[in-house]
């Protein structure tokens, strides 16, 4: 049986204001008062994992005790210590994916760092970092910064519904009409793939849940639950970091986190 140390199922208490500004560090909200927040991964070694980030991409480590998480321009990424059930390939939540301004160079680093590539050419690149967490980096010469949040990949058997449940529950629109398999919210494109195989839930698995950082998020919470959302964990606002956070799980199985205050980090 997989075990988490209290750390892991706390791990999101751990956010704290860096010392150094951060430059715009999460969109501003849609319509819904929603946008991209946190990818959250569950890992054997999060040391490994964020030396890869931290070396290879630049991301800033902010610290609260002994938790930490780790920025890049539009996303924070979480390592939880943990056994994950299996990786993010075979579950409803397949990848998450990055802009960058130089993907040879990503590439290059990715080959020196010893990290599996599955797929590299001029168009993309298809990783396999520790514990099986897919990652894609597609080109963005003209990029201000070196690397930003792109994308997170559902795989699931009912897509059209799907859609319309992050459409009517987080403003969630459709970019252009001539990609009707992406939404997204400020800073987070969602895509999705039909698929006739049996996708895993992502609880327990090493990509773990997504997180939105949402405005007003009890008064959110409330009008979820008056459309007929089933919460995993309740809104609650956590003691003494000024953050609010609640859980839940979408109609294919893919773990939300919904967050108050961590736009602010």
């Amino acid at each position: 049986m997989r075990r988490r140390s209290s750390l892991t199922v706390f791990l999101v208490i751990g956010f704290l204001i860096s010392a150094e500004p951060v430059r715009a560090q999460l969109p501003a909200p849609n319509a819904a008062g929603v946008s991209a927040g946190h990818i959250h991964m569950i890992v054997r070694d999060p040391a490994a994992h964020k030396k890869i980030w931290v070396d290879l991409f630049g991301a800033q480590v902010v610290t609260s005790g002994s938790l930490e998480l780790l920025k890049l321009p539009g996303i924070f990424l979480i390592l939880g210590q943990g056994e994950p059930a299996e990786g993010s390939i075979g579950s409803t939540l397949d990848h998450f994916a990055f802009r960058v301004k130089d993907l040879a160079g990503t590439s290059a680093k990715l080959k020196a760092a010893g990290i599996p590539l599955t797929r590299d050419d001029s168009l993309e690149i298809v990783a396999s970092f520790p514990d099986k967490v897919k990652v894609e980096f597609y080109p963005a010469p003209t990029l201000a910064v070196p690397i930003e949040n792109f994308h997170v990949h559902f795989y699931a058997a009912d897509v059209d519904g799907l859609r319309a449940w992050y459409a009517k529950h987080f403003g969630a629109a459709t970019p252009t009409t001539t990609n009707p398999n992406a939404m997204g919210v400020p800073g987070m494109s969602l895509s999705f793939r039909k698929t006739d195989a049996v996708q895993a839930a992502t609880k327990s698995r090493s990509l773990d849940h997504i997180g939105f950082e949402v405005k007003d998020l009890e008064a959110f919470c409330k009008k979820l639950a008056a459309d007929g959302v089933t919460f995993e964990s309740p809104f609650r606002d956590v003691p003494g970091i000024g953050l609010k956070i609640a859980f839940l799980i979408d109609p294919a199985g893919t773990r939300i986190e919904l967050t108050e205050g961590l736009a602010r980090r």
